[in-house]
């Protein structure tokens, strides 16, 4: 039976964050990963795999389509490929739990199979919007439907031949291009997908390494039904996960950190060159190709941060990051102002609302706005904030507790084990005054 009792973290100042740290293999690349193996032929072997609630939701997934998988340890897995036209049908509700990647991706590779399936989630999962990816699907001739308010359950019927199309997203959205991607697999003709933006490109690396002819020319991606090959994979350190510790080496003085081995996809390493531009002190060692992916030692030492306006062209690419971005917003010497961020009121959370409500619970100035917000660096203090039940606003002011006048306390920290299993043990290991209280439910 599942514990609902509530998670709380409650975090003091830091001292020097010295050393070396291996965070968690990235979330993205270990989603594609799960799911081009299990359509692939042969049998492909995942090294590096993060080990998180979300990635796991995806390996349960494809079990109960008929996907072999085994996991002989907590960062390895091994796949066995059934094909393209391989995957059966689920004998239940595919539950996805909290995981928007996996419920909009399995929708792309599902749209065109040959079963019915019904994707489902936890209560937060349930609320997000999910017509952005249903409509261009069924403009490929997809039978599929949400609910009427446009979140889960989706219900694909199966059982009908997908057309290629010509789609232009209305938002930049790596996750409706993929699940495109994905259905364009099983689709009749060449199917072709135009960004508004640039947007992490994880899939069409992915797809190449599995063999797949990917056609790119500028911010249009266009792919044809083909088979893939199993591929021995390693993933690299999620530079997602490694931002929140760039933040925290940037802001607790003396601290001079290595974070080891971590992917710098230049469609996600924005989070480096937004803390660069707000004076951090980042260097890239090691520079190297992992599996297709670049990847590179990162070294943040404390520096003095300084307020800037957000380049609107690096938004697309670092809204993941932007929770732990505006603490160190909220350290920084000015202000900082975020702007064509809307995407970012619909992800676990709203998490612009969620930031603000949180930096004002400790004393810090910001101004909501529809797109972003505006936030005055200066003093932390301490106080009480929700995460939300959002694990990167849970993170992101475990962070901010690291310089603050006070200690924060977070509530609702459970979900931090979505993306970054062994967070907390982290703070321990380096030394940060951590205490987690179990709050009985309810």
């Amino acid at each position: 039976m599942k514990n609902n009792n509530r998670i709380d973290f409650t975090i003091g100042a830091a001292g020097p964050l010295t050393g070396s740290l291996r965070v968690p293999g990235d979330k993205s690349i270990s989603h594609r990963a799960l799911m081009l193996s299990a359509i692939a032929e042969g049998k492909s072997s995942i090294e590096g795999f993060l080990n998180g609630e979300d990635t796991i939701a995806t390996m349960n997934a494809l079990r109960l389509l008929g996907v072999q998988i085994e996991q002989p340890s907590a960062t390895l897995v091994s796949v066995e490929g059934v094909g393209l036209h391989g995957l059966s049908k689920a004998p239940e509700a595919l539950n996805l739990g909290n995981s928007g990647t996996s419920v909009r991706l399995f929708t792309g590779l599902l749209a065109g199979q040959s079963f019915a399936t019904e994707l489902v989630g936890d209560a937060s999962l349930m609320q997000r919007p999910m017509k952005r990816i249903t409509q261009p699907l069924e403009q490929m001739g997809a039978k599929i439907s949400c609910s009427a308010s446009g979140t889960l359950p989706i219900n694909i019927e199966g059982g009908v031949g997908l057309q290629g199309i010509n789609y232009k997203m209305p938002v930049a959205s790596a996750q409706l291009k993929s699940a495109l991607l994905l259905a364009g697999l099983y689709a009749a003709g060449k199917t072709c997908v135009m960004e508004p933006a640039v947007t992490r490109d994880h899939s069409e690396r992915m797809l190449s390494g599995f063999g797949c002819i990917v056609e790119r020319v500028e911010n249009r991606i266009c792919i044809n039904s083909q088979k893939l090959l199993a591929q021995d994979i390693q993933v690299p350190a999620d530079i997602s996960s490694a931002a929140f510790f760039m933040v925290a080496a940037s802001i607790v003085p003396g601290s001079d950190l290595l974070l080891e081995n971590v992917g710098i996809n230049p469609t996600r390493h924005a989070v480096i060159e937004i803390l660069q531009v707000m004076g951090a002190s980042i260097e890239l060692e090691n520079v190297n190709q992992q599996a297709g992916e670049p990847v590179a030692n990162i070294r943040v030492r404390h520096s003095k941060l300084r307020g800037i306006q957000i380049p609107d062209n690096l938004v697309p690419i670092a809204i993941d990051e932007f929770p732990v971005l505006m603490i160190a917003a909220a350290y920084a010497e000015g202000t900082t102002i975020l702007s064509n961020a809307k995407e970012l009121r619909v992800k676990e959370s709203d998490r612009i609302s969620a930031m603000c409500a949180g930096l004002e619970n400790i004393g810090v100035t910001v101004q909501e706005h529809d797109d972003g917000m505006s936030v005055d660096g200066g003093r932390v203090n301490g106080g009480t904030v929700s995460s939300y039940t959002d694990h990167r606003i849970a993170m992101a002011f475990s962070i901010a507790a690291l310089a603050a006048a006070e200690e924060i306390t977070i509530q609702d920290c459970v979900n931090v084990n979505t993306s970054f299993p062994g967070f907390a043990e982290i703070f321990e290991t380096m030394n940060i005054p951590i205490t987690t209280h179990e709050v009985p439910s309810e």
